[in-house]
């Protein structure tokens, strides 16, 4: 991968750990709601709730939050207690207070690639959950630019790389996602490296196998360092 000026990488899953911490909470939530349907039917009216949610709430923990809420009143036909609503929000809060796990690598290969490149973390969510997240992750330093989208779609990544003067044959996106992270920069014409994390959220999974020049996929972040010149 030549000609690299700009490198973005996302945050959840990539840099640290989230959507295991999402997975608890909702194994939680499903306790919470056991003596009206079973897990797995719970967690599915949740996935539908959240999925139908997207276009209002968009991406993150407080939309996540109103779509448990959401289905509180879905499952018990509006019958739930107020405990079953108020302890819905302390698992809400919990999820927004959990600490920054880094995942391995991440640190030594932000701090090898800084310097030679201009960084960006590209991200999407709730602005004040994905901001809190980076300064207590201490990140924040090694970062030319923050971009916290609505959105990751091509269009979305190609507003940000105007903003950042940036052609799209200059630009490499190191995710976990192919939906989110790959795939649209692949469109434009950018480079993209895929690292698979353990837990993807369904919304995210795509069952597709990518071929192209411009992308390569790896086992750990440490990897990417092997695609640059």
């Amino acid at each position: 991968m030549k000609n690299i000026e700009i490198i973005a990488f996302d945050a959840d899953d990539t840099l640290w750990v989230n959507e295991p911490y999402f997975r608890e909470t909702e194994q939680k939530f499903c306790v919470l709601l056991q003596d009206y349907l079973t897990h797995h039917s719970i967690s599915q009216e949740l996935f539908k709730t959240e999925i139908d949610n997207l276009p209002l709430y968009g991406y993150g923990v407080k939309g996540f939050m109103l779509s448990m809420i959401e289905t509180i009143s879905k499952v018990t036909d509006n019958q739930a207690s107020l405990d079953i609503v108020s302890k819905t929000l302390e698992l809400g809060k919990e999820l927004l207070e959990k600490p920054i796990e880094l995942l391995d690598g991440v640190e030594d290969t932000l701090a090898h690639l800084k310097g030679k490149y201009r960084l960006v973390l590209a991200t999407k969510g709730d602005l004040l959950d994905q901001e809190r997240k980076l300064v207590k992750s201490g990140l924040e330093n090694y970062f030319h630019h923050i971009e916290v989208m609505s959105n990751k779609e091509k269009l979305d990544y190609k507003k940000m790389l105007n903003h950042l003067d940036c052609q799209a044959e200059n630009f490499l996106m190191v995710g976990n996602s192919l939906k989110s992270d790959v795939l649209p920069v692949l469109d434009l014409g950018g480079h993209a490296i895929h690292v698979p994390y353990h837990t993807t959220w369904a919304h995210e999974v795509v069952d597709k196998e990518v071929k192209r020049p411009n992308f390569a996929k790896v086992d750990s972040i440490r990897d990417v360092l092997g695609y640059l010149a």
